[in-house]
């Protein structure tokens, strides 16, 4: 693939072992307020890797950032990928360089589609609730339930109607009662009442989440009735850790030292307890790829065949606990981890 835009940065060694897409920026649309589409292609007119609904993509920034976004197209269509970004004033930079920086024809560099938040067959209804930007993988989960033929509605929250994003492509969803808008006006409580929506569980019924933090708390109070594997979320950003036993949790190491093993070579790698794992081996010249630092995105899950594991990611399923961490924000409780590195 060609990588001859002015946003394509030099391959290091390690984005090299990362095995990335060079993709072409084919058309940049606003879709809401503070809220841009960008479609990505293959730029030799190709087919890009194939995705499941839920999946997200690495973006690689110019400047070294690294961030993911949910792709909101239909799987069905593999000639692109779509992704929503709202740019936000108060983040870490990288969807302010994107509303900026990158422009139609540029070209960008993406990781191949992961995802740890599929649909799970099974379902006879499902239930997709959205908050804001949230809506960006419950987008291409509402494509894929409507070619499938499932029962499906889509709750998507937001302060207004400026504020909704893709309002022509879900027309036709909307106006059959696929897609169900709420407005608070930027006041919580106004708009969708969760408590009275997920309140009961319903037989054969599934239920799917993403959106900012309040949102997520109050769809994970009211889903706590629900039967186990019938509830599925997906995290944009690390929820604080309520537990001050945990106290920083979510992005910072815990106190305690303990050493990883390397599979390959026996040789031990010290954690002391400011450091996560990523940042101990890095500093022993082995690398790991990342990108959150907040165990959400899956980028440095490692799998561990000895030791204790005190995981703080959200994605990782508990029979996936077993076997992987995250090396992000994982902790051994053991003395020793040993990691198939």
């Amino acid at each position: 693939m060609k990588n001859d835009g002015p946003l394509a940065p030099a391959l290091d060694a390690a984005a090299a072992s990362e095995n990335l897409l060079s993709v072409r920026v084919n058309q940049v649309r606003f879709e809401a307020r503070a809220i841009q589409s960008y479609e990505l292609v293959d730029p030799d007119g190709g087919q890009l890797p194939p995705f499941e609904a839920g999946a997200h993509i690495d973006v690689h920034l110019p400047n070294g950032l690294v961030r993911q976004y949910s792709i909101c197209s239909d799987p069905a269509h593999r000639h692109h990928y779509v992704i929503g970004v709202l740019r936000e004033e108060s983040g870490r930079g990288g969807s302010r360089m994107l509303h900026e920086r990158l422009h139609v024809q540029d070209s960008v560099r993406i990781s191949a589609p992961r995802n740890n938040f599929r649909l799970r067959g099974g379902a006879r209804k499902v239930l997709l609730l959205a908050g804001g930007i949230g809506v960006t993988p419950l987008k291409s989960m509402a494509h894929e339930l409507e070619r499938a033929g499932v029962d499906f509605e889509l709750h998507y929250c937001a302060k207004d109607a400026a504020c909704t994003a893709f309002r022509d492509e879900f027309a036709n969803m909307a106006a059959r009662g696929r897609v169900r808008y709420h407005f608070d006006a930027g006041v919580p409580g106004q708009g969708l009442d969760i408590g009275a929506l997920l309140g009961t569980p319903l037989p054969d019924t599934h239920v799917y989440y993403c959106g900012p933090p309040g949102f997520m708390k109050a769809c994970a109070a009211s889903t706590l009735v629900w039967p186990a594997g019938a509830v599925h979320c997906e995290h944009f950003k690390a929820p604080v850790d309520s537990d001050p036993s945990r106290e920083g949790a979510t992005s910072q190491p815990s106190a305690g030292t303990f050493a990883i093993r390397l599979h390959s070579t026996g040789a031990l790698v010290e954690v002391r307890p400011e450091q996560s794992m990523v940042d101990a081996l890095q500093g022993a010249g082995v690398h790991v790829a990342t990108s959150c630092s907040s165990g959400l995105c899956g980028t440095c899950k490692v799998r561990y065949r000895s030791g204790t594991i005190d995981h703080r990611d959200f994605i990782l399923r508990e029979d996936e606990q077993a076997e992987f961490l995250t090396a992000c924000v994982s902790r051994a409780t053991s003395a020793v981890v040993e990691l198939d590195l």
